[in-house]
């Protein structure tokens, strides 16, 4: 801004003054040419020495000044940690794994005594583990109505860390719960020939006398000893079973 512009900014100044003294209602008249002379003398002079100094004190840097100032860089991205890799899933390796576990159980005899427990993933895990490890010993399968949140990939990880390195079949067959019945999980199934399996109101179920089956968060032993006790016609496969899970 130059010396002329700082006086025109002044005369804006004083006029603004004489306005709002009219205002207030000290003077109901025109200003003089006293009144203009008396507010002009009351405003600071503003030299052009005045407005070299404020442009010397608020200058622009130069550039070796602005050569020693550190320029923010762009991060080296391929200088950070990286974590580490993963393999990809192979969905197919590990549904050709789950179709080994469940093979054993379809190749055993339809004729033969079949001890089947009745699981469901909302069953707390600490049971479900007990379970598997007390299948494996007595030679019993595991059955399980459905799929985890409906998913083929998320049911086969979930039974892969279940059964681990156990010799297990875990079956996924909604059909055997409506066969015997089961309305509640753990049910522990003592069948005598799965191939007996008849028509009954529209799905395959088990004649009554075929198998016997208990329920309740007990262990694979228990059970077979309640059949056993309750059962008599059943007595000698519950005490084969007992046998392979004591070993």
């Amino acid at each position: 801004m130059s010396a002329s512009d700082l006086a025109r900014c002044g005369c804006t100044c004083l006029m603004l003054i004489t306005i709002s003294t009219i205002a207030a209602g000290q003077l109901n008249k025109s200003p003089t040419d006293a009144d203009i002379e008396r507010v002009r003398r009351s405003q600071p002079t503003i030299t052009d020495k005045d407005v070299d100094a404020a442009r010397a004190r608020h200058r622009m840097p130069t550039e070796a000044e602005l050569s020693r100032v550190p320029v923010p860089r762009m991060p080296n991205v391929d200088a950070l940690p990286k974590p580490a890799a993963r393999a990809p899933v192979d969905l197919g390796a590990i549904a050709k794994g789950y179709d080994s576990i469940v093979a054993g159980a379809a190749a055993a005899p339809a004729s033969a005594p079949a001890l089947i427990i009745f699981v469901s993933f909302s069953m707390p895990d600490a049971t479900l583990t007990r379970l598997v490890d007390q299948a494996a010993r007595a030679g019993a399968s595991i059955a399980i109505r459905g799929f985890v949140d409906g998913s083929l990939k998320a049911t086969v990880a979930r039974i892969r860390r279940l059964i681990g390195e156990r010799a297990v079949s875990i079956q996924i067959d909604p059909q055997a719960f409506d066969r015997f019945a089961v309305t509640k999980t753990p049910t522990f199934v003592l069948a005598r020939d799965l191939a007996i399996a008849r028509d009954c109101s529209g799905t395959r179920c088990m004649p009554s006398g075929s198998f016997v089956a208990t329920s309740g968060d007990v262990s694979l032993d228990y059970a077979l000893e309640f059949m056993h006790r309750n059962a008599p016609a059943f007595a000698k496969d519950a005490d084969a079973f007992r046998k392979r899970l004591k070993g």
